[in-house]
């Protein structure tokens, strides 16, 4: 089995981080703005998960590209109840942003103490 030489991986820059935390607060205020900001986020996670090292890097890139995807699979599930009532399909968008927003903050928090996302 080979080796993996860790010491040819680079250690993570500041700038690494401060993309992760700008990534983090564009799914924050995503739902603000029609999801718009989270698919130009998601697009960046999976451009930079392409290339890192990093398992804790890794790890935040991989929780919220979930994050996004079971959302926008929820929110599609949830369409037709606004065909039937007003009040349901809004009540069904409104917990599904709202679990978005718990995952974002959750992930965000734990990321700002160096900890894996669950």
């Amino acid at each position: 089995m080979a080796q993996t030489d860790y010491g040819v991986f680079e250690a993570k820059s500041p700038a690494d981080r401060s993309v992760m935390h700008v990534l983090y607060g564009m799914h924050t205020v995503a739902p603000f703005t029609l999801w718009t900001l989270s698919l130009i986020a998601l697009v960046v996670h999976y451009v930079k998960r392409s290339d890192e090292h990093d398992a804790l890097y890794l790890a935040h890139h991989n929780y919220m590209i979930r994050t996004v995807w079971w959302s926008a699979l929820w929110l599609l599930l949830s369409t037709p109840l606004w065909f039937l009532f007003l009040l349901p399909g809004m009540l069904a968008w409104m917990l599904v942003g709202a679990w978005y927003l718990y995952r974002c903050l959750k992930g965000w928090l734990r990321f700002n103490d160096n900890r894996l996302p669950e």
